[in-house]
């Protein structure tokens, strides 16, 4: 299935605010580097200027650019601390597989009495900077990425992207746009590549575009994104990426053995909440229930210049 951004043709400003966060996200302007002057983009792209000054602005409202009087607009240099909810245990006996995303969703879905649909798509994608790092790539390397687009009761739920490297996905199932039997960790183990570890990072942001047209969201409600990088002992296997729509998703993390405890604990309404329920010693055990959301496609229209 394909995701369709919208039947008529996007605007100017936002067709030219789609081809800037392309070549911000490509590296082309560093961390707290300049944007070119209105008058450079006016002439780059052959729009007014008033289109040049919308698209500018639903960059600052996404955060990405900031806007300097006097000097210019300068790319936002992201100001993040790590907190570890869970650091993994120092040593382990025992690496036991990770639970299969899909087995968890469909789970979920059927204790609700709710109905889960997913499609499938799948695509040889220029890795972003971030995802090759994390996959040890080049730059825009190439990766294969399987998208996982998500429902509940037919509405829209979470986009699931896992990326992996090209030699390893190509000519496997995981390169088909249909379900996997026992979920693509098993075509994994398969590949002699088992998932035993992983790190998450949970991140929120605002959607774009096509993000907000997709999971049909109203002004103001943000993305929070939950990228998880696995691997064994011979390194990274795959980085997954998951965008939840924020009014209507909650993650909840239960470690340690007085989880089972409180499951049957009811939940206050989806909402942004951190809860921290001690039991023992601090850091045994730590819940947390989150308002979040997803981020999706990647794929940027040319820039109309009619």
């Amino acid at each position: 299935m394909t995701i369709h951004r919208r039947a008529a043709p996007a605007p100017k400003y936002q067709q030219l605010a789609t081809d800037l966060r392309r070549r911000i996200e490509s590296g082309e302007w560093e961390g707290g580097g300049r944007l070119p002057v209105e008058t450079e983009l006016e002439a780059q792209y052959g729009v007014a200027r008033n289109t040049v000054r919308l698209a500018v602005d639903v960059l600052v409202n996404e955060g990405r650019v900031v806007r300097v009087q006097g000097k210019g607009t300068y790319l936002r240099e992201p100001s993040r601390h790590d907190h570890r909810v869970h650091a993994r245990p120092p040593r382990q006996v025992r690496r036991e597989p990770l639970t299969p995303s899909g087995e968890v969703y469909a789970a979920e879905a059927a204790a609700a009495g709710r109905q889960l649909t997913v499609d499938f798509e799948v695509a040889a994608v220029r890795a972003r900077r971030d995802i090759a790092a994390w996959l040890g790539l080049r730059p825009e390397d190439t990766v294969m990425m399987r998208r996982q687009l998500c429902r509940v009761d037919q509405e829209p739920y979470a986009i699931e992207e896992s990326h992996y490297r090209a030699g390893l996905a190509a000519g496997t199932p995981l390169m088909q746009d249909r379900p996997v039997p026992g979920g693509d960790e098993r075509i994994l183990a398969q590949l002699g590549r088992t998932e035993t570890a992983a790190t998450d990072h949970l991140t929120a942001r605002m959607p774009d575009p096509a993000e907000a047209a997709w999971f049909g969201l109203g002004p103001g409600v943000p993305l929070l994104v939950n990228t998880r990088i696995s691997s064994d002992r011979r390194g990274p296997i795959r980085v997954v990426e998951t965008r939840y729509a924020a009014d209507r998703a909650r993650l909840l993390y239960e470690l340690g053995d007085a989880a089972a405890e409180c499951r049957s604990a009811p939940l206050r309404p989806p909402g942004p909440e951190f809860r921290s329920v001690p039991v023992g010693p601090p850091a045994e055990f730590v819940r947390i229930a989150v308002g979040i959301q997803s981020e999706f496609d990647r794929r940027r229209p040319v820039l109309d210049r009619k």
